[in-house]
């Protein structure tokens, strides 16, 4: 049983639903480039409309800063979702001031599905203004929220509403919390954590949290370089934080006192220019040349890391080991990546991952679809992941 509300704990038959959504997509030439979060909205709104409900959907897209700016509209969209649910798609243009909104909600009829202009055309939205979360209550009689993604920030599309409408989460909401309640609040062990990116420095609260929750914890990215170096390790041109040095070695002494083993690579790809292809060689932790920069993990580690995987039963992933962008520099990440996802087909491993940099990478090694489950979200998945409170999930509370 979950502690949350789903859509299975509403009765939508012949009602409104009030869908907020997360369609903030990217958009090139005046079309959807990357249609992961329609898809996953329109898995909630086909089972609504089954259900005998109207849906009427809530987005913001970009950040208009409360103002109407028509390159911000989602326009865009609307031919995306109707071919993701294969039936029309009406936008409702409105400025959320001038009663077009609440027009068209009045004559939406079960089966309809409307997409309402960028909520945050409005500066309530932000503000969590109680009157806009009344003005969008008003649009129907449940509430569903399926923005995880946006569930870390006090908005009134995404918590000011619930205040005023029986409100519930949606199949992408549910899953992403279930995922990471079972990953990270009540996991099998042993668990893993593997945080990877380029700076210390914006995931502090991360790894001071997760080192109180899991068994290992992975270093990789340019992070691993600052670790490195504080252990007195020469790390050349690399990416390293050479004002967070005492950082890292306090984040090694709370793993250590939490009885977490803190893992750091054991050897290195080295190169002297940040370009694909460019002339590398494996080297020791104290063989990095002056003039060499660290790209990628080295084989050993790599040998390492599928070991520790092969003996672990849950896998948290942030962020990339190497520049994975430029090949050979993404063999690191392409390895360790395909063998969670071999592990997780196998049934030994429960394997979640999330941030931006994170699915561009599983996506570039084909694994994506393998793993348990991969969120689409950034700043609220990594919040989640630092222990925080989120408050688009927790107004969903039974």
């Amino acid at each position: 049983m979950t502690s949350f509300r789903t859509i299975d704990d509403l009765d939508v038959n012949g009602k409104r639903v009030v869908l907020r959504a997360d369609l903030n997509v990217p958009v090139a030439d005046g079309k959807v480039s990357d249609a992961t979060r329609i898809d996953r909205a329109a898995d909630t709104i086909r089972v609504l409309l089954d259900k005998g409900a109207a849906v009427l959907v809530l987005s913001h897209f970009g950040r208009p800063k409360g103002k109407v700016v028509p390159e911000m509209s989602l326009k865009p969209v609307v031919s995306a979702l109707s071919e993701a649910l294969g039936r029309p798609v009406r936008l409702v243009e409105t400025d959320w001031t001038d009663g077009a909104a609440q027009t068209a909600a009045d004559g939406a009829a079960p089966g309809d599905v409307l997409l309402f202009e960028n909520t945050r055309f409005h500066p309530g939205d932000e503000a969590n203004d109680d009157g806009l979360a009344e003005t969008l209550a008003g649009l129907g009689d449940v509430f569903v929220n399926d923005a995880f993604s946006a569930a870390h920030r006090a908005h009134a599309s995404t918590v000011g509403i619930a205040h005023h409408l029986p409100a519930a989460a949606g199949l992408t909401m549910a899953a992403e919390i279930e995922a990471l309640e079972k990953a990270l609040s009540s996991p099998e062990r042993p668990v893993i954590a593997i945080v990877g990116g380029a700076k210390v420095s914006t995931k502090i609260d991360l790894l001071a949290n997760l080192v109180e929750k899991v068994d290992e914890l992975v270093i990789g990215g340019g992070m691993a370089n600052t670790f490195l170096a504080a252990q007195g390790h020469p790390v050349g041109n690399s990416l390293c934080e050479r004002d967070k040095l005492d950082t890292a070695l306090e984040i090694e002494a709370a793993a250590r006192a939490a009885n977490c083993e803190l893992v750091l690579p054991t050897d290195v790809i080295a190169a002297k220019a940040f370009e694909a292809n460019a002339p590398h060689r494996v080297c020791g932790l104290d063989e990095v040349a002056d003039d060499e920069m660290i790209l990628d993990i080295g084989p050993a580690t790599e040998a390492d890391l599928e070991a520790r995987l092969s003996k672990a039963r849950t896998v948290l992933w942030n962020g990339p080991f190497g520049a994975f962008e430029l090949a050979p520099f993404d063999a690191g990440t392409n390895a360790v990546a395909r063998a969670a996802a071999r592990l997780t087909k196998a049934g030994r491993l429960l394997s979640v991952a999330g941030g931006g940099d994170t699915v561009a990478a599983l996506n570039k090694a084909g694994v994506t679809d393998d793993f348990t489950f991969v969120s689409t979200a950034g700043g609220a998945f990594l919040e989640w992941l630092e222990g925080k409170a989120l408050p688009g999930v927790e107004v969903l509370r039974k």
